[in-house]
């Protein structure tokens, strides 16, 4: 069986080709240099040249494929809304290549979309509207598909997806305290981060893509969730720098950006419990 795997060199992909191809499947990554060619050849995977904002290659990637791992997302957050509408036109292209079949579309999302102060299951529904979060596209356009015949998953991963080579949110915020001379937190820190491991989280992408259940949701959660100002703790012992705490106004000018992306939506989550209670895995453990 041959899978599609978009964001195949990356931090998240790169982990889901080694792992679908040591479990036996052969594997077409996309890829728009030569530096990821080769890294993929080396691999053991296929190139397919292209990349997200090219529909055409994702179409045809798709086509020539038995199901598609959508791991691909271009984080730039100074253009937040317009990389999310990419992501939303990514999904369609690549479910209209696979509409009427039975091959299988996985896409990625993110467990801070779900609804804050309660618990929150695989089938909550995302709480968000794109004008709130952006990042709500990904999910919405599953949904679309969904309603197209496309046999499309969605997995919602930890905002911390951890492991050797991490440039995602924890680095962000081990870089913002270090400009800033402070590790701070928001309120009293109680707010807390789910996390998995990045390995862990490619074989839950796997399960997934064997488990073939449409229209499900799967939360990609393995640890318990960290109180956030434990997380600001660490940063400070090991910068030598204050920890403190700042009220959401002080936070937006703290972490700029990142505030109104991730630490104030995250903060809002103070008293919610996400739980993943599908039988996929060992992986699909509760928690935020």
């Amino acid at each position: 069986m041959r899978i599609f795997v978009t964001g195949a060199t990356g931090f998240i992909g790169s982990a889901i080709v080694q792992e679908l191809i040591g479990a036996g499947y052969e594997v077409s990554g996309l890829v728009r240099s030569e530096a990821g060619a080769r890294a993929l050849t080396a691999a053991g995977a296929q190139v397919h040249r292209g990349d997200i904002e090219d529909l055409e290659s994702l179409r045809s990637g798709a086509a020539a494929s038995d199901g598609v791992i959508h791991a691909a997302f271009l984080h730039d957050f100074s253009r937040w809304a317009a990389v999310c509408e990419m992501d939303r036109r990514a999904i369609e292209a690549l479910g209209t290549a696979l509409a009427g079949s039975d091959r299988r579309l996985i896409v990625t999302s993110g467990t801070a979309l779900t609804a804050p102060g309660r618990v929150a299951t695989e089938e909550s529904a995302p709480a968000f509207t794109f004008a709130e979060v952006p990042r709500v596209a990904s999910e919405e356009a599953a949904t679309s598909m969904a309603a197209r015949d496309v046999r499309i998953v969605v997995v919602r991963l930890a905002p911390s997806v951890h492991g050797d080579g991490d440039h995602g949110f924890v680095p962000i915020l081990i870089r913002i305290a270090r400009e800033n001379g402070a590790s701070a937190y928001v309120g009293d820190g109680l707010n807390r981060w789910p996390a998995v491991h990045r390995l862990d989280a490619a074989r839950l992408y796997r399960l997934v893509f064997e488990k073939n259940s449409a229209g499900a949701r799967y939360h990609g959660i393995a640890e318990e969730g960290v109180p956030f100002k434990d997380i600001a703790g660490v940063i400070s012992r090991r910068l030598n720098v204050p920890a403190v705490s700042k009220t959401p106004e002080e936070a937006t000018g703290h972490f700029q950006w990142f505030a109104q992306q991730w630490i104030l939506l995250e903060e809002k989550h103070a008293h919610a419990q996400v739980k993943a209670g599908s039988p996929v895995g060992i992986y699909l453990l509760q928690f935020l």
